[in-house]
């Protein structure tokens, strides 16, 4: 299978030119081998007559020892006279031999430049899905050098023809790099991060789409989910559609800081919440105010309200638990009492991610249902996890985003810890995020990880969280720009670059897989792992 640069391109159209282009993609992803890499929206600009003159080619196709093939891609009628193939666009007769042969010659003039004598073989290619070329011969390009519609179902076969795939060689490195540096051939990150979010959101909410479709009385629906499986999107689902049918919906999760998310991206109405904070509505409701400065104070909270739900005059219609495997049996018989006879029940869990060591809690009667997919995490992410956890083997790398490899940075000491963060976020913010889509996540909780007490990282200012709340319950933030959070108040949660430092073990146990495949999956696009000297040895081996 060919290898796409850049990536990112599955789903982003499915109409019109982009359309079109998008499903040659397809075609050659799939049907060219290994040894090929497809460049696709190259554009770059020059000066002829002090005017900047701007070129672009459709697919440039690069073969294992470094050859080119430019290929353009025209759908649509075309129109042949005396003076060859044209192409009519606002009115006017575009010439496509001389079109293509300026960017060949454009192309060939910069690799030349940047190459010298090591510039490679440069050829071409014009595809017309939709034409049937009536005299080859004098449309101006060598006949064999076009696919027309009569040949469009030998595509992949012809560029292998045209640009045999050849043996690797140490210039080709040059080539791609080169490739690379091209203006406008890598996409702007934080334009592409904006269209991983809305793509990851759009396909993930598949399963939101068909859970939501089967019909059962009672409702009762556990779903476990992988990472990434679209899980959030359920839950937003069934809590937006109880609102809009008059219907009170209660979400509830152990996590503060996702509690907290939820509720503020969705509508006014119903409850979302942790499920001590339900426990303490529960019995603030009573006129008792829990005193959160004695020892044992949620265990007593949690007595005093599993003592309450039954009476309790609040009843939800739709009752939605997320992150399930944080849950024991005990909050489990709270939070579904307070649900309506005839109430919709949801129970969303990953039991990889499961950081507390509870045993699954039983829902006899219930309907499973099961996604390995997970749409957020880059391919590498997802094959790094793969290797290093065996219950994580039947995860599905289904990002639309190949992304780059996983980075692993060492540490001997504190001290060297600190710098490796910085190098860290200095790889982020060059290969194009902003500080705000950077999160730095610690490995240990906030008693183990001396970032999360400080304001600075070097030039960058720390946005932590400072364990206090306001008024109104809300968690204080300090002021900064780049987020630094622990890796158990961080799940749920996801970030377009994550860093996840203080991996410190000497032996790859279960609990410490479990938070490195949580911590990797909060990584949209780009994941650093920066761990201490004898954790690095061990994932060595397992980085790509």
């Amino acid at each position: 299978m060919a290898r796409i640069h850049p990536d990112g391109w599955r789903g982003l159209a499915d109409h019109g030119p982009a359309g079109r282009r998008v499903a040659t993609l397809e075609r050659l992803a799939a049907e060219l081998p290994a040894a090929y890499t497809v460049y696709h929206g190259l554009h770059w600009s020059r000066l002829e007559d002090r005017q900047a003159v701007f070129e672009q080619v459709d697919f440039l196709v690069v073969s294992a020892d470094g050859s080119l093939l430019l290929m353009e891609q025209l759908g649509g009628l075309l129109e042949e006279d005396a003076a060859g193939l044209q192409r009519r666009q606002g009115g006017r007769l575009r010439h496509i031999p001389s079109t293509m042969s300026r960017s060949l010659a454009g192309l060939a003039q910069r690799l030349a430049g940047r190459l010298g004598a090591a510039a490679p073989r440069l050829d071409y290619l014009l595809y017309c899905p939709d034409y049937r070329v009536r005299t080859p011969a004098s449309a101006g390009i060598l006949p064999e050098r076009i696919v027309d519609a009569d040949r469009r179902e030998r595509l992949a076969a012809i560029v292998q023809e045209v640009l045999p795939p050849g043996i690797v060689t140490p210039e080709v490195r040059e080539v791609h790099r080169f490739l690379r540096d091209l203006i406008g051939l890598e996409p702007d990150v934080s334009a592409l991060v904006g269209q991983a979010r809305d793509l990851v959101t759009r396909v993930s909410g598949g399963l939101a789409h068909w859970a939501r479709q089967l019909e059962f009385e009672p409702f009762r629906l556990r779903v476990t989910g992988t990472a990434g499986s679209g899980k959030t999107q359920l839950a937003l689902a069934e809590y937006r559609a109880a609102l809009a049918g008059g219907r009170r919906p209660l979400y509830v999760c152990y996590n503060r800081p996702l509690a907290d998310h939820f509720a503020a991206i969705v509508p006014a109405g119903g409850l979302a919440c942790t499920f001590h904070t339900l426990c303490e509505r529960l019995v603030r409701a009573t006129g008792r105010v829990p005193d959160f400065s004695q020892p044992g104070v949620f265990e007593r909270l949690e007595r005093e309200a599993a003592a309450l739900a039954a009476g309790a005059a609040e009843r939800y219609d739709t009752v939605i638990v997320d992150e399930g495997q944080d849950f024991s049996e005990a909050w489990r018989d709270l939070v579904l009492s307070l649900a309506a006879a005839d109430g919709r029940l949801l129970w969303l869990e990953d039991p990889l991610q499961n950081l507390y060591g509870r045993e699954p809690v039983p829902l006899p009667g219930w309907v499973g249902l099961k996604s390995a997919a997970n749409y957020r995490s880059p391919r590498p992410v997802v094959r790094l996890l793969q290797a290093l956890v065996p219950e994580a083997a039947g995860m599905e790398a289904a990002s639309p985003f190949e992304g780059e490899a996983v980075e692993c940075l060492g540490y001997a000491d504190p001290l060297e810890e600190r710098e490796r963060i910085k190098e860290a976020v200095r790889r982020c913010l060059s290969a194009g995020f902003r500080r705000e889509e950077v999160a730095v996540i610690t490995f240990g909780g906030r008693e183990n990880a001396s970032l999360l007490a400080e304001d600075r990282l070097g030039p960058h200012t720390l946005r932590r969280f400072s364990g206090r709340y306001d008024l109104l319950g809300q968690p204080i933030y300090t002021q900064g720009e780049l987020l630094v959070e622990s890796v158990y108040r961080f799940k749920g949660q996801a970030a377009p670059a994550v860093i996840l430092t203080g991996i410190d073990f000497t032996t790859l146990d279960d609990k410490a897989r479990r938070k490195l495949l949580v911590g990797a999956t909060r990584a949209m696009m780009k994941l650093v792992l920066v761990a201490a000297t004898p954790a690095a040895a061990l994932l060595a081996p397992h980085l790509g």
